[in-house]
């Protein structure tokens, strides 16, 4: 479908644009140049949407191409909470009376009834995969304890997204500091002395990231939370999609249970799907590759390569290992051999059937595999005497630039573009190909981890494992609750955690036992 087609048909009609697709018939104060989806509720009769309606492109054309192959649908408990949540965004949001005197006076109202308005405010850290789960992890926190989600976008985030809230902003104000004012400590003391600490702070800052000590993990404790709780003002840095602890927490248990009650590998597709469109500057390059190279084929194959080192894993023998995963070990063939000539193969019926057209996308800050297997492809091709196969790659750049606009707008359009492929190749412990496969909604095919294991660098066997759930991993968390497969097979209370196939120690969140 072309990008043109996609512009004049930018209605969708899945379940699930009965959340995001209502508009405002004004257009926003916030952003002029985008427009933000009114709150989740009723299902109302279908209108003509007017040209201010059409402001966020991406919302409306993801949920055409989407619609093709994405059959999940949240719950409605899960809307209705976010129906709740927007209410609640548009009465605290950084234009409201009450944010203003929350954050001058930075102490709790004296009100304590339901719109009192208390925030969690994430900052960011690291990379941009890291980024994006952190913040849907921070808004799943949000639904669950009636907070106020806001984002300390810095100049390399800000043009990425467009406005998740209604005729409403998520951005923290530029003239909003909480340098010299956060509580760094309160969890500290309260942990040291047994008891509950008679002050409790107006600005609490939180440590959830791959460093963070004994003391910052308390936020996982249930036990922590009703002091949490007295804080109106939670800043939060993070690079964990901390989402699957959530629910090893009897205080949370319960609710996600409703919001996530058959599908539990839904939580980031959901989140992630609602919480990012990409602004239409980015959304221009994505529906522009995708028209040009990906939307015509019959299949599309992502792979997402993440080298960490070249010292221990050389090019060549990723190489040899996703050349190994996609024609060989993943136990359905992905790709013709590029070593057959034949374009043709007979059916049941005695008849020949033409070879399917494969689109593969190649994601890497490494040149050389994009290189390599589109030399190999266009060789196979030239002696088939078609087209069957096509490498694609968006951009060259050779290294991860934090704090670049640039990157991260290259980043996003690549993480999209994975997310709308059929099969997807993910290297293991990249946060990266989390969010693309999470976005999917696709369970994908993890490269092993390749470590130089004798001098001969052979490559594992097998070259690749099809993943056990759809959800990112859990890196690096707390031991508060038992996890181990031994308690998990007993009945233990949380048997939708599992260990992640991909990172020691780290967890996920899955709706069967393996």
């Amino acid at each position: 479908m072309t990008a043109s087609l996609l512009l004049i048909l930018a209605y969708s009609i899945s379940p699930y644009s009965l959340l995001l697709q209502r508009r405002s018939s004004s257009s926003s104060s916030i952003n002029p140049t985008i427009q933000q989806p009114v709150a989740a509720g009723e299902e109302e009769e279908e209108e003509v949407l007017s040209s201010e309606q059409y402001s966020c492109v991406s919302r409306q054309q993801l949920q055409i191409i989407r619609s093709s192959y994405s059959s999940s649908k949240p719950s409605p408990f899960l809307l209705s909470r976010l129906k709740e949540y927007e209410q609640r965004h548009k009465r605290c949001d950084p234009f409201s009376a009450s944010f203003n005197r929350s954050s001058r006076e930075l102490k709790p109202e004296e009100d304590e009834a339901e719109n009192y308005c208390r925030y969690i405010v994430w900052t960011p850290v690291n990379g941009l995969g890291n980024r994006m789960l952190s913040i849907s992890s921070s808004f799943l926190y949000a639904l669950l304890t009636n907070r106020v989600l806001l984002v300390d976008f810095g100049p390399d985030m800000v043009d990425l997204f467009c406005e998740p809230f209604h005729n409403s902003t998520w951005f923290l104000p530029r003239d909003f500091t909480f340098k010299g004012r956060a509580n760094t400590q309160l969890l500290r003391r309260e942990e040291e002395q047994k008891k509950e600490m008679p002050y409790v702070a107006s600005l609490l800052q939180l440590f959830l990231s791959y460093d963070n000590d004994d003391y910052d993990k308390l936020f996982y404790k249930s036990e922590t939370q009703p002091l949490l709780k007295k804080v109106p003002w939670l800043v939060l840095r993070s690079d964990q999609y901390f989402a699957p602890y959530l629910f090893l927490m009897p205080c949370f248990r319960a609710e996600l249970d409703r919001m996530f009650p058959d599908d539990k590998e839904t939580v980031f597709h959901h989140l992630g799907r609602y919480l990012f469109s990409p602004s239409n500057q980015v959304w221009g390059h994505i529906i522009g590759f995708y028209d040009a190279y990906l939307a015509k084929a019959d299949r599309r194959i992502g792979l997402q390569i993440r080298v960490f080192s070249l010292d221990k894993t050389p090019a060549s023998l990723i190489l040899s290992q996703v050349i190994n995963c996609i024609q060989e070990e993943s136990r359905i063939i992905i790709l013709p051999n590029a070593t057959t000539t034949t374009t043709t193969t007979a059916s049941s019926s005695g008849r020949n059937r033409t070879t399917t057209t494969t689109a593969i996308l190649v994601a890497s800050l490494l040149g050389q595999f994009y290189t390599e297997l589109n030399r190999m492809y266009k060789e196979w091709n030239e002696k088939a005497g078609a087209t069957v196969v096509g490498v694609y790659r968006t951009n060259h750049e050779e290294m991860q630039v934090l704090g670049s606009s640039s990157h991260n707008m290259k980043a996003l359009v690549d993480i999209y573009l994975l997310s709308m492929c059929d099969v997807l190749v993910t290297s293991p412990r990249s946060t990266f190909g989390y969010v693309a496969h999470g976005l999917a909604g696709l369970t994908p095919w993890i490269l092993q981890s390749q470590d130089i294991e004798d001098e001969e660098q052979r490559v594992k066997e097998p070259a690749c494992r099809r993943g056990v759930s759809k959800e990112p991993c859990l890196q690096f968390h707390a031991n508060y609750y038992d996890t181990s497969p031994d308690h998990r097979e007993a009945g233990g209370p949380v048997p939708v955690i599992m260990d992640c196939e991909d990172f020691q120690y780290g967890l996920k969140l899955v709706n069967r036992r393996v």
